[in-house]
């Protein structure tokens, strides 16, 4: 299977508005290959390709790999919101017992302030993306140093390599005081 390495033209409309309708309105484009209309690049994975610290960092193959995981990662995220989305207007809240109306209202503050994060979640992703075509993904944004494929894995949006996070969440600890 050979998938056409393109830009990703990706915008997310009212990232300012809360919750799940910021979500439900994403953008599914496609763009051309890049700003002056180049031809795309094919690139062809194995269906179990896994990325490993022998090859060269940020080869074809697993550029091609990260921006399949991190667009499956959005499908899925935009997905549960559009779920959310429908049951939420579904209308309002028919319990007769005010204790199962707590409950209810308890359930759905819940689902919004996870959906709230999953939305923070669709922007990290979509900016993971923008660095894919700019050729700046993988590498820290501190050091320019390679993340690493394995960190990758774990955290496809990361920014930092671990080094960098680490020191970062050290910095933060002795200015809160902890």
């Amino acid at each position: 299977m050979s998938l056409s390495v393109s830009c990703l033209n990706v915008r997310v409309d009212g990232l300012a508005e809360r919750g799940v309708l910021a979500i439900s309105r994403a953008a599914r484009s496609g763009g051309p290959a890049d700003a002056q209309g180049q031809a795309s690049m094919m690139v062809t994975l194995p269906p179990d390709y896994r990325p490993s610290e022998a090859e060269e960092f940020m080869n074809p193959q697993q550029i091609e790999y990260f921006r399949r995981k991190l667009l499956s990662w959005r499908a899925d995220l935009l997905r549960e919101a559009d779920g959310t989305l429908a049951s939420l207007s579904e209308g309002g809240i028919h319990e007769a017992d005010v204790t199962d109306r707590a409950s209810v209202e308890t359930d759905r503050a819940l689902e919004l302030r996870t959906r709230d994060r999953a939305r923070k979640l669709v922007t990290k992703i979509d900016q993971a993306l923008a660095r894919i075509e700019t050729g700046a993904y993988g590498y820290c944004e501190e050091s320019g140093e390679p993340i690493g494929i394995r960190r990758l894995e774990a955290r496809p949006i990361a920014t930092l390599s671990l080094e960098a996070q680490e020191r970062h969440e050290r910095m933060e600890r002795v200015h809160r005081g902890d």
